[in-house]
């Protein structure tokens, strides 16, 4: 990322969290199915003591290079951001808060961003569903403003290199045609790995699909993912050996998504948003989308996607039967697909809502 804004004339430098404060997080308490154990609360609660530890000492360091910069605004992305920048920055500079989690799931960090909440002078979301769960996790947050993520719709489109899954992955190469089914996502426990898993295990003996499930490890919080091993392991259990293939991280996502003929979005959550729903649909895809929060917004059921139930194995497995059987429905639901992503994802748009919010709060400031 910081070659990348360096090539475009942005300067940057990266300050890296101390450890304690990196591998902190409260999504493991969120997602625990079956609530918090004496133990865990107990991990938690000093886990909490050595990341306010390290926050507090990464304050001082943070708050020089802010003033280094003399900014006119400062605009926070992450939770453990947005409070360290109520810390750091000066009274004087008004900050932004982007939000782009729902923030009443997390058990710790809802209180404490209420807490930090009048530091804000506004915050952005990413749909109007997380807007909604900021104001009622966070009253004392006087504005907040839902803008849809903006994606390059240069990068993200039908034409241009595809990357050979199979490879990828050490599958063996099919000589019969297959239509490619695929999870493109972080590791997070809440992404529906499994399942996505277990809808292809329910797909009919015989069928022509090949999953693949596309990512790899993102985060460092402790408990907040599944690992490529315990997925593995679920195929195994699935018998699912040969017919699914686990491609780890891949650095051209565009290319991994040209490669497969289904894009399958399985939370079993409320989506903040689904940036890989609109870099599908922007590669002209038929997207298969678990129908909760966010992900509402940024699709037409049958129009441009079908939608399904949250963490339906069942109906997932019918979707995928259903587009697998013949390709002109795939077309139509991708060339649609695209139509929509170009008209409200692109990242134009995005700036085009973004920058008068910056030019009335330095205005304001002044």
């Amino acid at each position: 990322m910081l070659e990348a804004a360096r090539e475009i004339g942005v300067a940057a430098r990266a300050i890296e969290y101390p450890s304690a404060l990196a591998r902190f997080g409260d999504s493991a308490a969120a997602n625990s199915p079956g609530g918090a154990t004496w133990e865990s609360t107990a991990k938690f609660v000093a886990g909490l003591g050595r990341a306010g530890i390290a926050a507090l000492s990464h304050v001082p360091t943070l708050r020089s290079a802010i003033r280094a910069e003399r900014p006119d605004l400062v605009h926070s992305n992450g939770f453990k951001a947005h409070i360290l920048a109520a810390w750091a920055a000066p009274d004087s500079i008004p900050v932004i808060w982007h939000v782009r989690d729902y923030v009443g799931q997390r058990p710790a960090m809802s209180p404490i961003m209420a807490m930090h909440s009048r530091r804000c002078a506004l915050a952005l979301t990413n749909s109007r569903s997380v807007a909604d769960d900021l104001r009622a996790a966070c009253p004392g947050i006087s504005r907040t403003v839902p803008i849809h993520n903006g994606i390059d719709l240069e990068n993200f489109n039908p034409v241009g290199a595809t990357a050979d899954l199979d490879e990828i992955a050490g599958m063996t190469q099919l000589k019969n045609a297959v239509v490619r089914v695929g999870m493109v996502a972080t590791m997070a426990q809440w992404k529906g790995h499994e399942i996505f898993l277990r809808a292809l295990s329910m797909l009919p003996r015989g069928s022509r699909v090949r999953g693949y499930v596309i990512g790899g490890s993102l985060y460092r919080t402790r408990g907040s993912e599944a690992s490529l091993e315990q997925l593995r392991l679920i195929a195994d259990g699935l018998s699912l050996n040969g017919n699914v293939g686990f491609t780890g991280f891949i650095d051209d996502p565009a290319a991994a998504i040209r490669a497969l003929d289904i894009v399958v979005h399985a939370s079993t959550r409320p989506e903040p948003f689904g940036r890989v729903i609109a870099e599908s649909m922007a590669c002209g895809k038929a997207v298969i989308v678990a129908a909760a929060g966010g992900a509402l917004e940024i699709v037409t059921s049958v129009d441009d996607a079908i939608a399904v139930a949250p963490g339906d194995a069942a109906a997932l497995a019918d979707s995928i039967r259903q587009l697998s059987c013949a390709d002109p429905p795939r077309s139509r639901l991708g060339a649609a697909a695209r139509k929509t992503a170009q008209d409200r994802f692109d990242r134009a748009r995005m700036a085009r809502e973004l920058i008068p919010i910056y030019e009335a709060l330095d205005a304001a400031r002044n």
